[in-house]
């Protein structure tokens, strides 16, 4: 048994390695060039490799069944030239982007409201989904000296765990385990922050079923139920990229929901947990290409499970 422990650390760090020879790689690059070099891995991730085709069919399929299966291919290219660049524009942020530029690359869309709720004395539930650059929504809120408390899932490997960390810290951004950090969560709530949520991740058989792109998708209920216990307002944001350019993204306020001023159709679990799927889902249909399709969402829905039975 200490052997196999041994041996998967081994493994763990070499992975770990790994990765951070390619981060480094590409922090010795000009953004220019990385977004270059993201269209020819795309192509090759898209026709050569066909990574996750299955599922992008499956998905793409179902969420537009108007697009022909040409229309849907360049989606998928955009979709994979989105995310390398997304992990460029993580990796060269820290030496691009500071205190005092941030507002050369960033635009902020309607900020009023969440300025005003950070600054109250109540707790603030940010929720936003695999779209757009989310890591860089989080890193430019520290920036603006803003900071969130994520609710994030820890990684199996500790050391890229421990490295996307101090990324996601080093503006003031704090993390908290999706699975142990339940007790966290309470205590930033009971203290008037600021907590992120990705609402976008199945939940499992036992979760809120909601309509996401013309199919029931399992969403965790906590956001929903959080906001009503807590008297906590659910802001749906988006961080997106604008005019096709690296790293110039869009810090977007796009709903609200307040537990102590809401019409009628939200007063349940479920309702407001459609609210900010449709939300989700409305962004992403504008800019589909930002979205992580290749992301299981609907796993549960038709194999173990129906919500319609």
């Amino acid at each position: 048994m200490k052997s196999n422990k041994t041996i998967h650390k081994i493994g763990d760090y070499l992975v770990y390695l790994f990765v951070r020879v390619i981060i480094c790689t590409v922090q010795s690059l000009s953004l220019e060039f990385c977004d270059y070099a993201s269209w020819y891995l795309a192509l090759f991730f898209t026709d050569f490799l066909g990574v996750r085709r299955k599922v992008l069919k499956k998905n793409l399929e179902a969420a537009y069944p108007e697009m022909s299966v040409r229309e849907r291919r360049q989606l998928i290219r955009k979709m994979w030239h989105h995310l390398f660049l997304m992990v460029s524009e993580v990796a060269l942020a820290p030496r691009l982007m500071n205190e005092l530029n941030w507002w050369k690359q960033v635009r902020l869309i309607d900020p009023y409201p969440m300025v005003e709720m950070v600054h109250s004395d109540r707790p603030l539930i940010l929720v936003t989904g695999h779209f757009g650059n989310f890591e860089m929504g989080g890193y430019i809120l520290g920036l603006l000296g803003y900071p969130t408390y994520s609710v994030a899932r820890t990684l199996d490997n500790r050391y890229l765990n421990h490295f996307i960390e101090g990324f996601r810290e080093s503006t003031g951004q704090f993390l908290i385990s999706k699975n142990e950090g339940y007790d966290e969560i309470l205590d930033v709530l009971r203290a008037g922050e600021t907590l992120a949520f990705l609402a976008d991740q199945s939940a499992g058989p036992k979760g809120c079923w909601v309509q996401f792109f013309n199919r029931p998708a399992s969403a965790y209920k906590a956001m929903a139920l959080l906001s009503l216990e807590y008297d906590a307002p659910i802001l749906v944001c988006h961080a997106t990229r604008y005019q096709n350019k690296p790293l110039n993204i869009h810090l977007k306020n796009v709903a609200i929901f307040d537990p102590r001023n809401h019409p009628e159709e939200l007063s349940s679990i479920k309702q407001i947990t459609q609210w900010f799927t449709s939300h989700l889902e409305a962004g992403i249909r504008e800019l589909p290409e930002q979205y992580w399709w290749m992301h299981n969402r609907w796993k549960t829905y038709g194999k173990t499970f129906r919500p319609d039975k």
